[in-house]
């Protein structure tokens, strides 16, 4: 059988799969269940033989090889996460790592929260590419836009609803909103004022709305809501005016996660009243 490489292929030629043999609705995806029985079919001699939860201090999951004297690979999450959503990204992050890297990666990958939320283009690339292979093989593209087109405007609601669809976190089912859709949005992390990371779509970045990776921590923007209290309102979103984000007029949704530790926020870039966005 030839081997396919790389991580969008590998996660296309198991949604053929699990298609064909399941149906086009078939989720959640059992991460654990595809793992254990597509790893023994195609490399029997080197299969993933163990999927646990253990503890890992600092770490979202891990894969790590068969004690010596036994065969394959272990995949570990972290029994301290008690997000259902973030323990099955992290399974398909890792199970990524084994399909694309452990035969030319490291004898082992133990993986942080920041390695399973960085979508960047310049982060770490065996990183990137098991969350490219993960978002791909647990929310097909195809099956996202089928639900909601690139062209259409999403609530927390929205959102919400395809993360328990594919079995994932809000954060993950909102990146894969935010990598396809032609809504100019920014999708915002941010902790005790500051912001953490940012992701923003392509259309946002046409019109400049974006945060620079390099420079050292930026402060949420005074005003926006993501800096005070959060309520029904905040949730529900809000117009703000042009003193707050990128210089325009936006509507901003934030609301606290992960008991409170994070704010997500979506930002609505509106176009700057003295520019031509389309000419940008």
């Amino acid at each position: 059988m030839t081997e396919t490489k790389g991580p969008n292929q590998w996660a296309f030629r198991l949604t053929r799969i699990l298609n064909q043999t399941l149906g086009d609705d078939h989720f959640p995806i059992d991460v654990k269940m595809v793992a254990r029985e597509f790893s023994r079919q195609l490399y029997p001699e080197d299969p993933i033989s163990a999927i646990m939860s253990g503890s890992l201090p600092g770490f979202e999951g891990a894969l790590v090889p068969a004690p010596p004297g036994e065969k394959g690979w272990g995949i570990i999450f972290n029994e301290d996460v008690r997000s259902k959503g973030r323990i099955n990204f992290t399974l398909a992050h890792e199970f990524g790592h084994y399909l694309c890297h452990r035969l030319d990666g490291p004898a082992e990958f133990r993986c942080t929260n920041k390695d399973t939320y960085r979508w960047d283009d310049d982060y770490a690339v065996m990183e990137r590419e098991a969350n490219q292979f993960a978002a791909n093989f647990l929310m097909p593209l195809d099956d996202y836009r089928r639900h909601i087109p690139g062209d259409q405007t999403v609530d927390i609601d929205m959102v919400s609803s395809m993360a328990d669809r594919y079995g994932v976190s809000f954060m993950a089912a909102c990146l894969r909103w935010i990598s396809y859709t032609s809504v100019p949005a920014v999708f915002v992390l941010s902790r005790d004022g500051f912001i953490v990371w940012a992701r923003s779509s392509k259309a946002a970045m046409r019109r400049r709305a974006y945060f620079k990776r390099s420079g050292g921590p930026v402060e949420v923007p005074e005003g926006a809501l993501a800096h005070g209290a959060l309520d029904e309102r905040a949730k529900s979103g809000v117009m703000m005016p042009s003193c707050v984000w990128f210089g325009r007029e936006c509507k901003e949704v934030s609301f606290a996660a992960d008991a409170y530790d994070y704010v997500f926020s979506l930002v609505f870039v509106g176009e700057m009243p003295w520019s031509n966005d389309s000419d940008e």
